[in-house]
This record gives structure tokens, sequence and C-alpha cells, in this order.
């Protein structure tokens, strides 16, 4: 199964040591459990990260209950079969989708876009593709949108909403409050209609 980390646990912190000039050192972010802020005792700016970091710390010891919280978001294996010689059917992208809360419209088309194939949904849901693809191809397709359009990179999360505003996607983190700009599918397709079937079978 393909697993999609909730967990907003940072990784181990760094004793950061007074020395002379070697504050530029000292710019990582502050592990989360670790008492002391990397930039007292200096006279350096404090960093977003740290700041964050230290929100989280707060969050956590105010509310112990989350201390030990571990959300995972399980996606299923991808079913994907052949149908006759040229196509692949991937019958669960509606499902797997709603599991990332996605649209499977924007699944589908980053789909189209990385695999450089067209292709439709037909009546019972299921995604039927242009070209013979196994389901190791779709799973690594499917890990790489997790990445990009699903975890939030500041904490790791997977609760996150994907918004559109004006032409700009943006991801933001339900459980951070972070939010970061995401790339546009810049050569997806839409969902192929029966109108255009007749230039699948002359391409």
């Amino acid at each position: 199964m393909i697993k999609a980390s909730a967990d907003g646990d940072a990784g181990e912190g760094h004793d950061d040591d007074v020395a002379g000039g070697r504050d530029e050192d000292r710019s990582g972010a502050v592990a989360l459990g670790d008492g002391d802020e990397a930039w007292l005792g200096t006279n350096r700016d404090y960093h977003y990260e740290e700041l964050l970091t230290r929100v989280f710390k707060i969050i956590r010891l105010n509310n112990p209950e989350l201390a030990n919280k571990k959300q995972k978001i399980t996606i299923p294996p991808p079913q994907v079969h052949r149908e006759g010689t040229r196509k692949s059917v991937f019958a669960n992208v509606v499902d797997i989708a709603r599991r990332m809360h996605r649209t499977p419209e924007h699944v589908i088309q980053y789909l189209y876009a990385e695999l450089g194939t067209t292709g439709s949904v037909d009546g019972s849901q299921r995604l039927v593709i242009r070209g013979r693809f196994q389901q190791k191809q779709i799973e690594n397709v499917l890990k790489r949108y997790i990445v990009e359009y699903v975890t939030c990179k500041t904490c790791k999360s997977a609760d996150t909403i994907l918004t559109k505003e004006n032409r700009l996607f943006f991801l933001q983190c339900e459980s951070c409050g972070s939010t970061r700009t995401v790339s546009v599918i810049k050569t997806g397709f839409q969902a192929q209609t029966q109108s255009r079937a007749s230039q699948r079978a002359a391409a």
C-alpha cells in the first residue's frame, strides 16, 4: 500500500554551541522537544522554521493528547489491468482520489501528463488509458503526486487542502496552517469524450 504520513514530528535536533564567527552554522530549525531556541544568546534573527517549531512545541505542551497522535492516509494499490492490446484500465482511480481528498479530474490530469497519454472515464468510473501500463508505473506516478500535491513540506502532514485562486494552486495544511503554491499541471489532458474516439483510433 501507498502511505502518506500525517505525522507532524520533526527529526533530531542539534546542539548549538555559541562560537565566535559561527552564527551562520546555527540556521537550521530546532527539533521538536528541544527546550532551547537556537537564536537565544546570539545576535542573529530567528528563522520562520524555528518559530513554526516553537509553535508546534507549545501546542503539544498544552495538548498532551496530541503528542503521540499519528495519522496516516492509506492508499490502496492501483487496480490496473490490460484491455485489449492498446489500452490499460485503472479501475479504482476515483476511490484513490477520494482517499487523498483530491478531485478525480486533477489526479487523472496528472496521470495523463506524467504518462504522456490520454484516456477516458467510462460509465463504471474506471479510467481507460491509451497505452500499455503496469501497476508499478501507475503507483510511482501516484507517489509523486502525493509528494507534490498532498504532503505538507513543513510538517509532512497529509491533512491538506488543494485550492485554486485565479490561476494559482495552493496547498494549505490543516495541521500546521502553512500554505505553499504548487505547480500547475502544464501538459495535462481532460478526460476524452466519445467525440474524440475517431481521433484515438486514427492516432
